[in-house]
């Protein structure tokens, strides 16, 4: 007769119980994460301390309700970048925005991962990314498409100076 080490059953069950330990760990550290993340996003909205000269991640509906409002209410100009973690242009042109943020204080420059906030995207018609939108008042006055530093630029001196 065979030791209980030696059972192939009890080994079956050990690596099971083993497995489901670990397989139930990880779906609790992924629910803790996701309940992180969204403290985080209900705190962003609730708080929503915006640092003049930085581009604002929005990472929810209720944040870009928030910086949208606010910034129709102060009648300042907003200039959007619809982007997403996988695009390679979007990327080489990030620092550039986010230069353009520290240069114009007096705009809102957010950032919107397309992905993420889908229902905005198809809200503005992006279907190409990078697409930067310039808003004022809530009227689309103007957008770029592509990664082009030119292009963004004077779009931005353009509008901020109106």
């Amino acid at each position: 007769m065979a030791s209980k080490g030696d059972s192939p059953t009890h080994d079956n069950i050990f690596r099971k119980a083993s497995l489901g330990e670990e397989s139930s760990g990880r779906q609790r550290e992924s629910e803790l994460a996701e309940e992180r993340e969204m403290a985080a996003s209900a705190t962003a909205a609730a708080s929503h301390v915006v640092v003049e000269g930085s581009v604002i991640a929005i990472h929810s509906l209720a944040e870009w309700t928030i910086q949208i409002e606010e910034a129709n209410s102060a009648k300042k100009l907003v200039v959007i970048d619809f982007t997403a973690s996988w695009c390679g242009p979007c990327r080489v042109i990030a620092p550039v925005f986010a230069d353009l943020a520290k240069k114009h204080p007096n705009v809102v420059f957010l950032k919107v991962d397309v992905d993420e906030l889908k229902p905005i995207a198809e809200q503005f018609s992006v279907e190409a990314m990078p697409t930067f939108l310039f808003m004022k008042e809530g009227d689309v006055k103007d957008r770029v498409v592509g990664a082009v530093k030119d292009d963004l630029t004077n779009k931005v001196e353009l509008h901020a100076s109106l």
